[in-house]
């Protein structure tokens, strides 16, 4: 044995010394190997795919392209005489129709007590629903008591109600709102029950380590994690409560869209009744812009989540 090889070998603790003998991977040359091929042991940023961009002008020309597909459709037909203007008026007799309920303040008149139905029978319904959902998703007894009977409300037409309304409210406000409510109820109670179940177990489990509990944990954890699903339910409670309102208004109403369907109805006016499924296609996108506007607001991180 050489001199230098004496000398490495001081160098060396007991432990590599032992290590070596033992046949242990040495880190040193493994290094030197990474550093031979040319491997980089740094850390490095992700390379993330660059995020894109929508123009709001693109945005609205998306949303209106069906839309206005339908109106020039329906523009050509009935300005080619294709249909009889007795089934399709034309769009300008429309739009004439309008201006004078427009002029006579009737539209407004109308549209007002509508809205106001619409409101006062979500807000019962689908407060009634909303609060339903909570207690038979967070509590097995809450769900043994009220499920069952849910179902059922659930699994009966809105329609089928509205002659026992009658025979019990009169054909009043009352009865106008209970049917927009009864209409409304069950799918706010079906997607509220369904979005508190889904929610992860382990996070209201983390939560409770914390210290939350009882009402704090479902203002704080519950109603967070629940919220697309509640919002959801709402834009399906809205839409449900346009059909209702038309069924609540077509009986006994002097003023509301219904009865200005009724008006058309009995005066044989088709473009009055094309102008009143406007209105109504039109409370649909009003509804439905609310309730985008609440998950713009209240869930601003499920923009990134879209595939674009």
């Amino acid at each position: 044995m050489t001199s230098s090889q004496i000398s490495v070998d001081v160098e060396r603790t007991p432990a590599e010394t032992s290590g070596a003998r033992a046949g242990a991977p040495d880190d040193r040359p493994a290094a030197t190997d990474a550093r031979a091929l040319g491997g980089d042991t740094a850390l490095r940023e992700p390379a993330y795919p660059p995020r894109r961009t929508t123009r709001p002008g693109a945005v609205a020309l998306r949303r209106a392209a069906i839309p206005a597909a339908i109106l020039l459709a329906w523009w050509a037909v009935s300005g080619l005489g294709l249909v009889p203007v007795a089934v399709l008026p034309t769009i300008p007799d429309v739009l004439l129709a309008g201006w004078d309920l427009i002029a006579s303040g009737q539209l407004a008149t109308s549209l007002g007590a509508s809205l106001l139905r619409v409101i006062a029978g979500v807000l019962l319904g689908a407060g009634l629903g909303l609060a339903l959902g909570l207690l038979s998703g967070l509590s097995k007894a809450g769900e043994d008591l009220v499920d069952g009977s849910l179902q059922i409300v659930r699994a009966i037409p809105f329609l089928a109600v509205v002659p026992l309304f009658i025979a019990w409210f009169g054909i009043d406000e009352t009865f106008k709102v209970l049917v927009i409510a009864f209409a409304t109820i069950a799918p706010m109670y079906a997607y509220v029950y369904l979005a508190v179940r889904g929610i992860d177990r382990k996070l209201v489990e983390a939560a409770r380590g914390y210290g939350l509990a009882g009402s704090r944990l479902i203002r704080e954890v519950v109603l967070p994690l629940s919220l697309p699903g509640i919002l959801m339910a709402l834009r399906i409670s809205l839409s449900i409560s346009i059909g209702a309102l038309i069924a609540a208004e077509n009986v006994g109403t002097r003023v509301g869209l219904g009865y200005l369907v009724s008006l058309a109805q009995q005066y044989n006016r088709v473009d009055y009744l094309f102008l009143c499924v406007v209105v109504y296609a039109a409370l649909g996108l009003l509804f439905d812009a609310f309730v985008r506007l609440l998950e713009r607001t209240l869930l601003p991180w499920q923009r990134g989540a879209v595939l674009r």
